[in-house]
């Protein structure tokens, strides 16, 4: 009726009233918290791309860096005169939670270079990871307040409020760092003395057989290995029981029945069975998994990566359809507005930066990918893919955060996605040269990373929404924190890979290179440069163009004959130098997962009957209603990566059995901290080990302590699982609240 039209308002659900109010004025985007932001987020950052690499996930960094920036300025305070409020400590961690994202994506897609034979280039991985990070927070800023306002109380943003809880706690008096900083301590310490100064084993071992002349007794092929690393007990705790137990599942499933399958059957071959190079009697297990057990694991993970698409599909429309509503509302909203009150100020909780800033510099972002075309070997094709796929998955990413959250965001799912798609357009378009699969790559890399940190943006946009943040300030935080992160990120990944990088003689494929000529020279380094000074030619192998030559760099004398096979740090094959000396190589499962994505639809050369085992066990576990994409990932990791997130979660089992929890703990449980800190310590000592170990002369002073020191236990397999038993003890103590015990708030 029309007289009761006015009462139509009182319907309307109350308006949102934040933590800090709109007319409030308080000291937000300071210097003091975004340089504090951009140090945490490059610390986060290295810390996330070093475990991306493992084992390739990472753990959300916005409640640690809370609450490492609440005690922080909390201790600081006579320095700067005050202590930091909340909306300082807000754009902290709106600064430094870029890192994480951008590690992800740059740890899942760059490395696909090493394993196509390429280099690592810094301005290579700098401008994807630059790029991607900026156009992703650019592409989300419009969709803040369809996603932000317009759906608070339907979309959760579960790490965004968790952020928002620890910050109001904080400002409270409440949230001490104590549990992070003693699990950085520790793991730093741990894992340095361990990786770094080889105190003790890293990776324990013990074969299920014994070989006893010609004749194997016990359980030929299988080896029970465990990575006793103070980051993967973290990331096991984190990520809970449940998950830990698949992918370790995925590890038995690899380690106790493929690869001794594998030796079963193929030891009576007179012939090296394809892929592999040499006969099955003569491998080791290592060498199987390499050779065999890798391409199966990938051929699950690409399955359960897809199916995991498909499942958010319907959530992947509606975001899609919901979002493109939600903007022209927003804009037909706008231009009335407009038309009626020109004048009306715009409160300070809902100022964004402008849409002119947002347009103008995401076509500046695509005219820079095309420009760097020596980089990205770009064409007007796949700039449209990258703005198309970017703003669809952005858009996905950033409604899926608020529904399920970062951890389970499916970004994966979607850099298959769009890899799929773009190699089927090219496919199409007959585009399947080496510099198409890389204009492949350097697309999907964008999407992802852009995916990735629109999740995270919008994670942040939620916590600054229910605290009383400024949009405007919070997006030029995580802009700054993207573009320092990136930058660092870069360096990193060269470290990491330059520190693990292996120059061998061994076992060389008796095949003359051919050399065209424009091949760089250069010098082989790690044991052998001391008795080989000279320059030799840097030949780039690609899949199927030498046969009998698997993919890589060699380097290779005038007459093309190969003399050292450079065995990269990411995606490598070999654990140990020429002289024996082990090596941290980094998986990275991620990686091969795109690798085979690209290779198998524009090179159309795979060992399918591999890769469709691989799709079988993925079909199995679903129809068996068990996620996938865990347990593949353990099929394609080691054993000795998936055991000690395995041990995690059950300490994380014992501790919930202890204090008989009803509920899931908090992000700010004891021992959801002490395990944040344990994953930052532990990664960050991995990054500090590889820098020191590019000096030759430091690195043989490293590896040579732990025997000098300890003499025959630092090789002993038992005695590493002591200092490991210990860390995990002291988890369940911590977990258990009866050590670090935090004070009531006033």
């Amino acid at each position: 009726m029309a007289g009761q039209s006015p009462a139509a308002p009182a319907a309307e659900p109350p308006a949102h009233k934040p933590y800090v109010s709109a007319e409030t004025v308080m000291p937000e985007f300071t210097w003091s918290a975004v340089l504090v932001g951009a140090i945490l987020g490059i610390v986060f950052g290295m810390s996330s791309l070093y475990l991306v690499l493992k084992v390739g996930m990472t753990v959300s960094a916005s409640i640690p860096i809370a609450v490492l920036s609440i005690t922080l300025f909390r201790v600081f305070s006579p320095l700067f005169g005050r202590n930091a409020t909340i909306l300082e400590n807000n754009i902290v961690q709106t600064t430094g939670s870029a890192g994480e994202s951008i590690a992800f994506g740059v740890g899942v897609t760059v490395p696909v270079l090493l394993m196509w034979g390429y280099g690592l280039e810094y301005m290579r991985v700098a401008l994807v990871a630059v790029l991607g990070g900026l156009l992703g927070i650019l592409m989300m800023i419009p969709l803040r307040r369809a996603f932000i306002v317009k759906q608070h109380g339907k979309l959760i943003y579960p790490e965004g409020t968790a952020c928002a809880d620890v910050l109001i706690v904080g400002e409270k008096g409440g949230t001490s760092a104590v549990k992070v900083f003693v699990g950085f301590t520790l793991a730093f310490v741990y894992y340095f003395l361990n990786v770094g100064l080889k105190l003790w084993k890293d990776i324990p071992e013990w074969p299920l057989w014994k070989q006893i002349g010609d004749k194997a007794v016990g359980f030929k092929g299988a080896v029970l290995s465990g990575e006793i690393a103070p980051h993967l007990l973290g990331v096991g705790y984190v990520i809970g029981t449940r998950i830990s137990c698949i992918m370790v599942g995925g590890g038995v499933v690899a380690a106790l029945v493929l690869t001794p399958a594998i030796v079963f059957f193929g030891q009576g071959l007179s012939a090296p069975l394809f892929p592999g190079l040499k006969l099955i009697r003569d491998m080791t297990p290592d060498e199987i998994r390499q050779a065999y057990v890798l391409y199966i694991g990938a051929g699950a993970v690409a399955t359960g990566g897809i199916i995991s698409m498909l499942r958010a599909m319907p959530m992947i429309v509606s975001s899609v359809r919901s979002g493109l509503r939600d903007l022209a509302v927003r804009g037909a909203n706008q231009t009335g507005a407009a038309g009626a009150s020109p004048s009306r100020a715009v409160p300070r909780t809902e100022r964004d930066l402008s849409m002119k800033v947002v347009l103008l510099g995401s076509l500046a972002i695509v005219v820079a990918i095309l420009a760097a075309q020596s980089t990205f070997h770009m064409n007007i094709v796949g700039a449209l893919c990258i703005v198309v796929f970017g703003f669809l998955f952005v858009t996905v990413s950033s409604r899926l955060t608020g529904e399920i959250g970062s951890s389970s965001n499916p970004i994966s799912g979607m850099t298959v996605a769009t890899l799929l798609m773009t190699c089927l357009i090219f496919l199409v378009l007959g585009w399947t040269t080496a510099e198409h699969k890389l204009t492949a790559l350097s697309i999907a890399a964008i999407v992802c990373i852009a995916a990735s940190n629109g999740g995270t943006t919008s994670q942040d946009l939620k916590t600054g929404f229910l605290v009383g943040g400024t949009p405007r300030a919070m997006q030029l935080a995580i802009l700054v924190g993207a573009l320092t992160s990136a930058l660092v990120i870069g360096v990193t990944l060269l470290w990491l890979n330059e520190g693990a990088t292996v120059y061998s003689n061994k076992d060389l494929p008796a095949v003359t290179l051919p050399l065209k000529g424009n091949e760089p020279k250069e010098s082989v380094r790690g044991p052998h440069a001391k008795d080989d000074t000279d320059k030799y030619y840097a030949v780039r192998v690609r899949v199927g163009d030498v046969a009998g030559v698997p993919a890589g760099k060699y380097l290779v004398d005038q007459a093309g004959q190969i003399h050292y096979l450079v065995d990269p740090g990411v995606s490598g094959k070999l654990r140990k130098q020429d002289d024996g000396t082990p090596v941290t190589k980094y998986a990275a499962p991620q990686t091969a997962l795109m690798s085979f994505i690209i290779d198998g639809i524009l090179s159309r050369q795979m060992p399918w009957s591999l890769v469709l085992l691989g799709v079988a066990i993925a079909l199995a576990l679903e129809l068996a209603g068990i996620p996938a994409l865990p347990f593949a990932v353990g099929v394609y990791l080691p054993l000795s990566a998936s055991s000690p997130i395995f041990i995690g979660g059950g300490v994380r089992w014992i501790v919930d059995k202890w204090l008989r929890r009803g509920q899931p703990e908090s992000e700010m449980s004891p021992g959801v901290l002490l395990s944040s800190g344990l994953i930052a310590g532990g990664t960050i000592a991995g990054v500090v080990a590889a820098l020191l170990g590019l000096n030759e002369r430091m690195a043989k002073a490293m590896v040579n302590t732990g025997p000098a020191w300890l003499r025959a236990h630092a090789d002993s397999d038992g005695f590493a699982m002591l200092p490991f038993a210990l860390l995990a003890v002291f988890l369940i103590l911590v977990g258990g609240e009866k050590l670090l015990r935090s004070k009531p708030a006033a």
